[in-house]
């Protein structure tokens, strides 16, 4: 399908400067993450934070303005709206079936819903099993709380696919006494789209060792040329009583300052213990505007607008992949089967030029490709690119790279 037959529009450069977006209004500031600002003739494009370039659906902004227009934001409760939306799309997205409201509970952020958990079934000072590279936000949160994170190096095979090692999983769990994992899926930042055969093998794992699993299903929508996501839930009955499972809508519809996530947890135990911890705080509350954002989002126009977005960033990233190939020798990626991240290995490129990454993505930040130090993901040598722009813009990067970097 051709871009101008796209009902959404997915090629329009939206001007977010001034319009409270981290990730063009932030660059050369005091955030230790922040890109520099580009050298004077360059404008920046912003490929480092996790958020997309493109207008949500229209159901989103028609939801709010509705509810604005309303003159008074008192104390509320979730609607029966707000749960069905939520079941409604798990079913038609995941094929999640028997899903009730008793399941789901919100959470300010995916990652206080992850310290939620961690912190009803550890305490600071255990230690977590993690798989690397690792989303910075875990590491961050999970250290912050005063836990100690147990790496589990994913592998990468020939062809470049990464795979879990479910011997390292289960030596690591039994030698650190580690009785709590979080697990993503898809994974970020690898961009992996776990098998039914190996998420069953790794919950085999977590089982074998009586292991609580957090799963992070935030990109679970973010799916590239015909990849399905798998809730880790669904692939044993152990399973679906053993995961504290946290999904959103901020990835999938440009909602992250909106705040707003949720749980899905089936197991009664699990659920007492995960509530009451994030009820402790009095803060994990729910904010109006962000469930009726939800309820415009989860809509039947939202599935069609979600169908076009992986059409887009799949072209996106089929490009991208391909463009890399062919012009930057030394530079390896794997093509993600979910998220709009590329994972830019940069060894054999860094090392036949004597370069650093460091003086890479300072060379890139120069010209204004505003990419991510991977470092930070636990990639010694690595660089995250963040596709979900415009292809004009993706494409402008790709050509400012080749001109003046590589």
């Amino acid at each position: 399908m051709k871009m101008e037959h796209y009902k959404y529009d997915f090629t329009s450069v939206i001007e977010r400067s001034g319009k409270d977006a981290l990730a063009v209004d932030s660059l050369g500031g005091p955030l230790a993450s922040a890109p520099a600002l580009p050298k004077e003739g360059f404008d920046a494009i912003p490929m480092w934070v996790a958020d997309m370039n493109f207008p949500t659906v229209p159901t989103v902004q028609e939801a709010i303005i509705r509810r604005v227009e309303h003159p008074a934001f008192g104390y509320f409760l979730p609607t029966e709206e707000y749960y069905e939306s939520i079941i409604r799309w798990q079913e038609t997205r995941n094929g999640v079936k028997g899903l009730t409201p008793d399941c789901i509970g919100y959470e300010n952020g995916v990652l206080g819903g992850v310290i939620s958990a961690l912190t009803a079934f550890a305490s600071p000072g255990d230690k977590v099993l993690l798989h690397s590279p690792t989303y910075i936000g875990f590491t961050a949160s999970i250290e912050n709380n005063g836990y100690q994170i147990i790496h589990s190096p994913l592998k990468k095979e020939e062809d470049g696919t990464w795979r879990m090692d479910y011997e390292d999983m289960d030596a690591k769990l039994k030698a650190e006494h580690i009785h709590v994992a979080v697990f993503c899926s898809p994974h970020n930042p690898c961009g992996r789209v776990w098998e039914r055969e190996e998420l069953e093998r790794a919950m085999e794992v977590y089982q074998k060792n009586d292991c609580v699993v957090i799963s992070d299903e935030i990109w679970s929508d973010i799916l590239l040329n015909g990849h399905r996501h798998i809730p880790v839930q669904s692939v044993s009955e152990d399973a679906r009583n053993r995961t504290v499972a946290l999904y959103a809508p901020s990835k999938t519809f440009n909602l992250a300052g909106l705040i707003g996530s949720y749980h899905i947890i089936y197991n009664a135990y699990l659920r007492d213990r995960v509530r009451a911890k994030g009820s402790k705080s009095h803060y994990n509350n729910m904010n109006v505007l962000s469930m009726h954002a939800l309820i415009g989002a989860y809509q039947s126009e939202g599935q069609k607008w979600v169908d076009e977005l992986c059409q887009v960033l799949s072209q996106n990233i089929n490009f991208a992949c391909d463009y890399i190939a062919k012009h930057f020798p030394g530079i390896e990626v794997s093509k993600p089967e979910g998220t709009y991240m590329l994972f830019l290995d940069c060894s054999k490129w860094c090392k036949a030029h004597k370069k650093s990454v460091g003086e890479l993505l300072k060379a890139g930040w120069d010209v204004g490709v505003a990419w991510q130090d991977g470092r930070i993901f636990h990639g010694s040598c690595a660089i995250r690119m963040n596709l979900a722009l415009p292809l004009s813009r993706v494409k402008e990067a790709l050509e400012r790279l080749k001109r003046y970097v590589f």
